[in-house]
């Protein structure tokens, strides 16, 4: 992205803007400093409710344990690089509960696509909202 992590960083750590650029984030409460409800939708007719708690805010990675529909962690990582910034976003989760991960186990296949298309919104949407957006 050719723009500078702390750009990224400023509108990646805002969670309660998310569904302004992130299509498939429907909705965020925040639960205190360091928690929030977030509901998110792809292109499965399924709705996933997460509860996020903080762990690393720093710019150069954000980190989060996840609890709810999925169970484990999720994190960005913001790298400088030629001018801009490499965004790497990692996740590390379990569906819950455990009998429908394995009752989902023969669509795996039809789920990594729909979180593909998930975060290829993310993609375009972040994109747009640099671009787009004055920062202070």
């Amino acid at each position: 992205m050719p723009y500078e992590p702390s750009r990224v960083h400023e509108v990646l750590v805002d969670l309660g803007r998310y569904p302004l650029w992130w299509p498939q984030v429907r909705a965020v409460a925040r639960l205190g400093e360091d928690d929030a409800w977030v509901r998110c939708r792809s292109r499965l007719p399924w709705i996933l409710d997460l509860y996020l708690h903080a762990e690393s805010r720093s710019v150069e990675l954000l980190q989060a344990a996840v609890r709810g529909d999925l169970d484990g962690s999720a994190r960005w990582r913001l790298t400088p690089a030629y001018g801009g910034t490499r965004l790497d976003f990692e996740q590390e989760v379990d569906l819950h509960p455990r009998w429908l991960a394995d009752a989902l186990r023969p669509a795996e296949r039809l789920l990594r696509w729909n979180h593909e298309e998930m975060m290829r919104g993310c993609r375009v949407g972040l994109r747009r909202w640099l671009r787009g957006r004055r920062l202070s």
